[in-house]
């Protein structure tokens, strides 16, 4: 279970008092978290998501909360932090930085059709939309330069075949670094995978796990979003979902000459960041019993990715 900091439930009673909300009936881990630790909590006024943060600044979380007010303001179905009575949305748990945020409605979706494809779509265009205008700053740490400087040392510890397929990419990166950060910008979920998005049916519910958010180019964040919710099991594109996906996104939101000319690219940097970021987490948590992604699935996506037949609709 992906839970690094186990709770007592007398120091969770003491922690959910403030805001007022009810007695404590019931909580428990939620075993799909691989960075942070997550519970749901319910208590006699509704459900909720606790996390406790366990990687990254505690100087970040304040643009993570005025992200999620300003999304949720916005009419967008996300998990903002709950306050206590006297105004608090940033506490701290078990000498963690912790938030209290509503448990939103839905399932995951295991295997996505064209129908959830075009809602992500939608979705992912309104939220860069939302913050299109005035983005809050945060530089990603997941980021190209993060990816410049990590990957050679990861590459030493790939099989020789796995070798150039990284080679290559970084090299691309490099090449095509100052043009990819000209892109227009927006704030970015950044991590718009199957397990973050909630459905009812056909009809999407909820986005969460907002803790790789930054600002940063918009189509970044679509190739990130494709790149799961359009991927067989050998790392090809489904053309069907693919085509769904950017549809919906492009009637919202129309890419741009620039966009279109980097797009094939913008896929390849994209399955290179969580290809390096599984590897490394492959190599922190192993013998732990926390939920490790296959470093491997993107391995396949990367190389599946060296020819992109999926091309953006409607540049202008």
């Amino acid at each position: 279970m992906s839970v690094f900091t186990p709770l007592e439930r007398h120091e969770l009673e003491a922690f959910l008092a403030p805001y007022g909300l009810g007695r404590l009936r019931d909580f428990q881990g939620i075993a799909a978290g691989s960075e942070n630790s997550n519970f749901f909590v319910s208590l006699e006024q509704g459900e909720f998501v606790l996390t406790l943060i366990e990687r990254g600044p505690s100087a970040d979380l304040p643009f993570f909360i005025e992200l999620l007010d300003v999304l949720h303001e916005a009419g967008l179905p996300v998990p903002y932090a709950l306050r206590t009575e006297s105004g608090e949305a940033l506490r701290e748990l078990a000498e963690k930085p912790a938030l209290l945020q509503p448990r939103l409605p839905g399932k995951h979706i295991s295997h996505p059709n064209a129908h959830h494809c075009a809602e992500v779509g939608s979705l992912l265009a309104h939220l860069h939309l939302a913050t299109r205008g005035h983005p809050l700053e945060r530089k990603s740490d997941r980021g190209l330069d993060w990816m410049l400087a990590e990957g050679p040392s990861l590459a030493l510890k790939l099989p020789d075949a796995d070798l150039p397929l990284l080679r290559d990419a970084l090299a691309e990166i490099a090449a095509l670094k100052a043009k990819i950060l000209a892109l227009p910008r927006a704030n970015l979920h950044a991590d718009l995978f199957r397990d973050n998005v909630l459905f009812d049916g056909n009809h999407l519910t909820g986005v969460i796990d907002f803790y790789n958010a930054c600002s940063g180019p918009m189509l970044y964040d679509l190739a990130i979003t494709l790149n799961d919710w359009c991927s067989e099991a050998d790392g090809s594109l489904d053309h069907a979902r693919a085509q769904a996906l950017l549809g919906a996104y492009a009637a919202l939101r129309p890419f741009g000459a620039a966009e279109a000319e980097l797009w094939p690219a913008m896929l390849r940097v994209a399955c290179v960041r969580f290809w390096l970021s599984r590897l490394i987490a492959a190599e922190s948590f192993a013998g732990q019993e926390v939920l490790i992604h296959d470093p491997n699935e993107f391995l396949r996506r990367l190389a599946q990715r060296q020819r992109v037949e999926q091309p953006l609709p409607f540049a202008l």
